[in-house]
């Protein structure tokens, strides 16, 4: 999902994706820490794309007030 994208995403959607993708980063870490991950960079993104739609909600709020 590219930053334009999320711009185009309502903020209901990005709320529903954002505790998706929060409960498959969890996911990912626990499993990560039992065995190791075939791509441990995804921990990352998948970081950095939380962050990314946590970003983009917060500029709405901002916004709206």
């Amino acid at each position: 999902m590219t930053k334009e994208e999320i711009k185009e995403l309502s903020t209901a959607d990005l709320k529903e994706r954002l505790a998706q993708m929060e409960k498959e980063y969890l996911q990912l870490k626990a499993n990560h820490a039992v065995s190791p991950v075939d791509n441990p960079a995804k921990i990352t993104s998948d970081r950095k794309m939380i962050a990314r739609v946590k970003t983009e909600l917060r500029q709405r709020e901002l916004n709206i007030k």
